[in-house]
């Protein structure tokens, strides 16, 4: 029985516990003089149900992982088995290929060979499919007779049913934590393997960037692992040029928004700005490769710029700055919204005007909310990839002209880790230098936003 089908099985008993518990619980209800019970007849049918339910939902876990390998184990003690080749590729196709034609994936097979293993995992699959039915059951029921025998009018079910949340939004909580140590600790892990082929002080300041996945995996040149031209191309494009497009915009858009536009306007532009951050990636790839990328190549010639790439950091950087601008517009509209009305009402009784109360009032109140979202603007920038690919090439070139082809950290960590190299090959492990830098770099962003956060609200709280 597959693991979805054992997830759908633990709800529809939980529903049955949570009914019975909950009946029983109004039994009490009525036995007692005074009607009144430690618990609401609801935390009775939750305790019963949740011991029902978790329990069997743990099992589906564990069935759906150890399954499939009990089934391929009595797939094979069969004699219809003897003949499959001992080991290598043609013998996991042919067991793949019954399998799938057993499980109603295949209509037929495509090796001969396979065909007489079909009925015997069709017997393996009704059996253990039947096995952990029944099993589910038992435990099903052996919980909730716990669970319901146990209930009783002075039953603490309400301090048992908190508890048991409290621990599942625990168990929410760390799941954050536990996957960024998970990333950290990967990242880290194969980044030294890394540097224990290629010095870091070549990757972290060389000016070449040309790894070879056809070298030798023992000796690696060092001089093509230079990293200077992805980290200038990643912040060229995605720390200036898309920041220059997305700060003006996003934070004059925000102070429209909510000092001068209508509410009924208001109501209208917001959403459709904040449109922007919902819109495939692929989709501002194509337009910046497609649409921005030639009209600057046109703009540039013929004003007597020549060498201008129709592939330039400066159509991967416009169109990514259009992309964040939400970022920069939203936490800036909801900072500005949230400085208190009367330092605005002040500051035009004083007999300031509209755009001086904005520039020597407003913008220094909201100014964590507004730092925050260009933090957050310019981290979501040096990660993009897409954009890059498709209107700033894979070209890794240290150059300040914006009509150059450029690329950067992201677009490279897919180069390598697509590429056709081992994973224990150096260009493949540069990757995980390469995202392990990025990590750092993002880290330090957030923490910049959070101190600058902390600083000024205190100032203005």
């Amino acid at each position: 029985m597959s693991g979805p089908i054992l997830f759908l099985l633990a709800l529809g008993l939980g529903l049955a516990g949570w009914i019975a518990g909950r009946a029983r619980a109004w039994a009490f209800r009525k036995s007692v003089p005074d009607g009144r019970l430690a618990s609401l007849p609801n935390y009775h049918a939750w305790y019963v149900a949740l011991w029902i339910a978790v329990p069997v939902a743990l099992f589906a876990v564990v069935w759906s992982a150890t399954a499939p390998s009990l089934i391929l184990q009595s797939v094979l003690s069969t004699p219809e088995a003897s003949q499959l080749p001992a080991f290598g590729f043609q013998r996991d196709n042919i067991l793949r290929e019954a399998q799938a034609v057993a499980s109603g994936a295949a209509p037929a097979v495509f090796n001969e060979a396979a065909k007489p293993l079909i009925e015997p995992f069709r017997e393996a699959m009704a059996r253990y499919n039947l096995m952990g039915f029944a099993a589910a059951l038992v435990i099903a029921f052996l919980a909730g007779a716990f669970a319901y025998l146990r209930l009783k009018p002075d039953f603490a079910a309400r301090t048992r049913v908190e508890r048991a949340v409290m621990f599942a939004l625990l168990l929410a909580s760390l799941v954050a934590i536990l996957t960024t140590l998970g990333i950290v600790a990967s990242l880290v892990f194969e980044t030294v393997r890394f540097f224990g082929m290629v010095n870091p002080i070549d990757f972290l300041f060389g000016t070449q960037w040309n790894p070879d996945p056809m070298s030798g995996a023992d000796n690696p040149d060092a001089s093509r692992y230079g990293a200077i031209p992805l980290f200038w191309g990643t912040i060229f494009i995605g720390a200036i040029i898309a920041m220059i497009v997305a700060i003006p915009l996003g934070l004059m858009s925000a102070i429209y928004l909510t000092q001068y536009a209508d509410p009924r306007l208001r109501k209208w532009l917001k959403p459709a700005l904040e449109i922007l951050a919902g819109v495939p990636t692929v989709v501002y790839g194509y337009f910046a490769a497609l649409t921005v990328a030639p009209m600057i190549r046109d703009l540039a010639q013929s004003v007597g710029i020549e060498g201008a790439s129709s592939e330039s950091a400066l159509a991967a950087g416009i169109v990514m700055g259009v992309m964040i601008i939400p970022f920069v517009s939203s936490m800036a509209d909801d900072s500005i919204a949230a400085v208190p009305s009367a330092m605005r009402d002040g500051s035009l009784a004083m007999g300031a005007t509209r755009s001086e109360t904005i520039k020597r009032v407003l913008i220094p109140a909201a100014l964590p909310g507004i730092v925050a979202g260009i933090m957050l603007a310019i981290s979501r920038a040096i990660g993009e990839t897409m954009i890059v690919v498709m209107a700033a090439s894979t070209a890794a070139n240290l150059s300040a002209n914006p009509f150059d082809s450029m690329t950067t950290v992201t677009v490279q960590i897919v180069a390598m880790l697509t590429g056709e190299a081992s994973t224990e090959h150096h260009t493949t492990l540069s990757a995980f230098a390469l995202g392990f830098v990025l990590f750092l770099v993002t880290l330090a962003l957030n923490f910049i936003a959070l101190r600058v956060v902390r600083r000024f609200r205190e100032a203005y709280e």
